[in-house]
């Protein structure tokens, strides 16, 4: 990876941070398009630290297959969306304060949800 450390990913729970290896890949991609900074918010969740923070009981992070994206406001936002589809995702929430992408092959796709 050319714009992340795996370190970014881990679970602050346990330190894991069994991440998919093409979500990684296509996060790089969409870094180097976006050409702002990604601040890694959540990477890999044990289920354990998953229940602790609200996730779902599904949750793709729990897989290694979603990220949250830190966006500081709104320029950074659409930047973000754009290179995060751009690159090949077609599954994204967008909330005030982060973006989240997954490529959960087990989900719908070409959806956007807002938080």
């Amino acid at each position: 990876m050319k714009y992340f450390n795996i370190k970014e990913f881990q679970c602050p729970c346990c330190g894991a941070a069994e991440m998919d290896e093409s979500l990684l890949w296509h996060l790089d991609y969409a870094r180097e398009v976006a050409d702002v900074p990604f601040k890694i918010n959540s990477g890999y969740r044990c289920e354990k630290h998953n229940k602790e923070v609200g996730g779902k009981p599904t949750s793709s992070h729990t897989t290694g297959n979603a990220v949250d994206i830190a966006t500081p406001d709104s320029r950074a936002r659409f930047k973000v969306v754009m290179s995060l589809m751009a690159a090949g995702f077609n599954r994204i929430g967008i909330a005030d304060t982060f973006v989240h992408a997954d490529n959960d092959k087990t989900k719908p796709h070409d959806v956007a949800w807002v938080y």
